[in-house]
């Protein structure tokens, strides 16, 4: 049965000149991206997208529906910064109460649906890597519209935003430069895709370009830079890549990555988004954004190496390598060594890693919770925080970005205050080698450095505390959850090897599933959900590999993957069947 495209309702649009409606693209195939701008997954689809967009520049119309998570995702104000800041360069529809997207039956970020040229939803997929595919679809589809004269090209919708110049652009990271190497700071400087070298009264000494969107940087220290003859490691966070920086010389080398992302059987040949980089335990400490993990790098022989995290994306207290994590952002070591402090963003959480390997949060209870509140740890709550500082006392400073504030929390009292709030998305800080008594920060939209006294009074707000707001779907207690997989055309399911699919289901809380849950490799599985507990969420992620069918010596094979968190209601009137759709038609 063809299902008709629901028609796009939202507060306003960006990048276009005016309102535009699925009756008023008719004759032209519609790409909808479902995505929020704090999830790196969206931004990944964004990039992925391009070639397409401008391969069928005439026939298809992209759309971003923007579906916030967070709260400060709502604000109209810093949507349009994220839409500029992450050069998006088709139409976005603002959808703050997620109206398009309950339309859509979206259920994950991102979510991608092909209409076609007479308005029915041709195929709709989940996740990332879904690019090949749809250009695939398009190459199929594109003809026969043509011939069957329902196809009707035309201009694109999309009107560039005005960008203001200035020194810098989206400021991501900075750190101060030791008088051996000439003082001021060195600014990753991800709007400009440069990192620079500002002067001790903020001046522009030196540019350094070559890099795609760097989000990180950080000092080795001399004994290891004068052997391996780069001064910084950058995370080249676009370019899936760590470089090195000579300051003297202005040399970038690749130390690791090729350019393109890892995807599942890479190895650690390719990079997925490094955040952040921090010099810890004799090597480089890698916050591995992309893929929810730490890496690590040694100057010295070039190994690069996955030493925390499974990939899964949540939160889970355990060894390093049976952990998890969601986005980690940002890292500083404490003052005497024994912890590597982590902002995790996507759980609005702060956490830590000791001398054992053993991975412990200090605040933050997982992906859907967060706000604005102060107090005791296990009380307090953040919003998408992207920095972390240690402090000269060593208490930890975050920069907790959504909520515009610097907080602080105090390890030995286990209690969480606010430094400074009003701030524009505020992303890393460092205490000036200069004056302890200064923080100064690095506010992203605002395209600076602030300067932030410490020796202020630590307030105690109580803001607000909320959850992602998302329908919420009910399901019976005895069910069966089905990931839809279609091959893209021209690609077939390849089991040559083993099992081309993976499916791992968990809960929160755990005690939601009484069986059905871990993992196997059908993309089927009877769950027995309890009563008793009612609700919850459920953490579904699924993986599926297709090779080109006519196989043979070099044949594309790709890994489509996703990981879902599905908010559901235990109702014995529910349908027996929850059904997410992983890619195809």
């Amino acid at each position: 049965m063809r299902v008709r495209a629901p028609e796009l309702v939202g507060r306003g649009w960006l990048n276009t000149s005016a309102s535009l409606s699925m009756r008023g693209l008719r004759g032209r195939f519609v790409l909808l991206d479902f995505w929020t701008f704090c999830c790196l997954n969206c931004l990944h689809v964004l990039d992925e997208l391009r070639p397409v967009e401008s391969t069928f520049s005439d026939e298809l119309v992209v759309i971003g529906v923007h579906s916030p998570k967070f709260v400060h995702e709502g604000d109209p104000v810093a949507l349009a910064a994220a839409v500029e800041r992450y050069d998006v360069h088709h139409p976005v529809l603002d959808d703050p109460d997620l109206t398009t997207w309950s339309a859509y039956t979206a259920r994950a970020w991102p979510t991608l649906v092909l209409v076609d040229p007479e308005g029915y939803i041709v195929a709709t997929y989940a996740g990332e890597g879904h690019a090949h595919a749809i250009e695939a679809s398009l190459r199929e589809l594109v003809p026969r519209h043509r011939a069957a004269g329902t196809l009707q090209p035309g201009d694109s919708p999309y009107v560039a935003p005005h960008v203001e110049s200035g020194d810098l652009r989206f400021p991501a990271d900075a750190v101060p430069l030791p008088a051996a190497l000439g003082d001021g700071v060195l600014v990753a400087d991800a709007g400009h895709d440069e990192v620079v070298r500002l002067g001790p009264d903020g001046e522009v000494v030196a540019r350094f370009g070559g890099f795609r969107e760097p989000n990180g940087v950080c000092l080795l220290p001399p004994e290891i830079a004068g052997e391996v003859g780069y001064d910084a490691v950058v995370a080249d966070t676009v370019g899936h890549r760590l470089a090195g920086l000579s300051l003297a010389t202005g040399a970038v080398t690749t130390l690791a990555g090729d350019g393109e992302q890892w995807r599942p059987g890479d190895g650690v040949t390719r990079l997925s988004s490094p955040w952040h980089v921090c010099w810890w335990r004799g090597r480089v400490w890698v916050a591995m954004a992309g893929i929810h993990q730490l890496w690590t790098l040694d100057p010295r022989t070039g190994l690069v190496e996955a030493i925390g995290g499974t990939t899964n994306e949540g939160l889970l207290d355990a060894p390093l390598g049976e952990a998890w994590f969601a986005q980690p952002s940002r890292l500083a070591v404490s003052a005497d060594g024994s912890r590597l402090w982590l902002a995790d963003a996507e759980t609005s959480a702060l956490r830590w890693v000791g001398h054992d390997g053993e991975v412990h949060t200090a605040v933050g209870t997982g992906l859907f919770d967060f706000g604005f509140r102060d107090g005791a740890a296990d009380q307090a709550l953040l919003q998408h925080p992207l920095g972390v500082c240690v402090l000269p006392d060593d208490s930890v400073a975050v920069c907790d970005t959504y909520n515009g504030a610097v907080r602080r929390f105090d390890p030995a009292t286990g209690v969480v205050g606010t430094l400074a709030d009003g701030l524009a998305e505020p992303s890393a800080a460092y205490v000036d080698p200069d004056d302890a008594g200064v923080l100064v920060v690095v506010e992203s939209t605002a395209h600076r450095l602030t300067r932030i006294a410490l020796g202020g009074a630590v307030r105690s707000v109580d803001g607000f505390a909320a959850v992602t707001q998302r329908p919420v779907t009910d399901v019976a207690s005895s069910c069966q959850l089905v990931v839809t997989f279609s091959p893209p055309p021209g690609q077939k399911v390849d089991e040559r090897f083993g099992p081309a699919t993976q499916l791992i289901v968990e809960a929160t809380p755990p005690a939601l599933i009484r069986s059905g849950g871990g993992r196997d490799t059908d993309l089927t599985r009877h769950l027995v959900l309890d009563p008793a507990v009612g609700e919850g969420v459920l953490h579904v992620a699924a993986r599926a590999a297709s090779c080109d069918a006519d196989g043979g010596e070099g044949a594309a094979c790709r890994m489509h993957q996703q990981d879902w968190g599905v908010p559901v209601r235990i109702d014995p009137a529910a349908p027996a069947t929850l059904t997410l759709p992983l890619g195809g038609s």
